[in-house]
């Protein structure tokens, strides 16, 4: 099965976006076609499932560098820039544990999840034995992170998500749209 099917299922597009997707599309072919159909927020999940982990962070960190947050949210803007620059379990941790205690209830917290869940244990820091979080849940927040700024201004919402693919569109030519 190709990365892109494979991206397309973990991340649950919808029937609509599917039919659209072949295997043989590129990444950037793939969400390009989607957002000409109008399924940005499809468009928006299989982009941050094809960048490597970092990159779409990096991503989301950018998106957000532009917005006016509050301080909750540049709190968990900079946890997850500080991973970006420093990709280490300690700054994972830290964005991991911000996001847990804002209990995923604001954009700030959305972006440290996308870090925070980029790899490591999901069980409390004291459990022995890891729980390594399944592969895709980086690009799940990151979907829900654009989202979150995306609605900062509600009135634009759509074409702020649609403006939010731009700049990853970069990123996964520079990354050749691995997972």
């Amino acid at each position: 099965m190709s990365g892109l099917m494979q991206a397309s299922m973990q991340m649950e597009l919808s029937e609509q976006a599917n039919a659209l997707l072949t295997p043989e599309m590129t990444a950037q072919s793939a969400v390009q076609a989607l957002v000409a159909a109008g399924q940005v927020q499809d468009a928006l999940k299989l982009l941050a499932r094809m960048l490597p982990k970092r990159y779409a962070v990096a991503w989301l960190c950018q998106c957000a560098r532009d917005q006016v947050l509050d301080p909750e949210d540049k709190a968990g803007a900079s946890l997850a820039e500080r991973w970006v620059r420093e990709p280490n379990e300690s700054n994972r941790r830290a964005a991991f544990e911000f996001a847990n205690a804002g209990g995923y209830k604001s954009a700030g917290a959305w972006v440290a999840a996308a870090a925070g869940w980029s790899g490591g244990s999901l069980a409390p820091a004291t459990q022995e034995t890891p729980v390594p979080p399944p592969d895709h849940l980086t690009a799940c927040a990151v979907v829900a992170g654009i989202n979150m700024l995306a609605a900062l201004v509600i009135d634009k919402f759509e074409s702020r998500r649609a403006a939010f693919i731009e700049p990853a569109m970069t990123l996964l030519n520079g990354a050749g749209g691995t997972t």
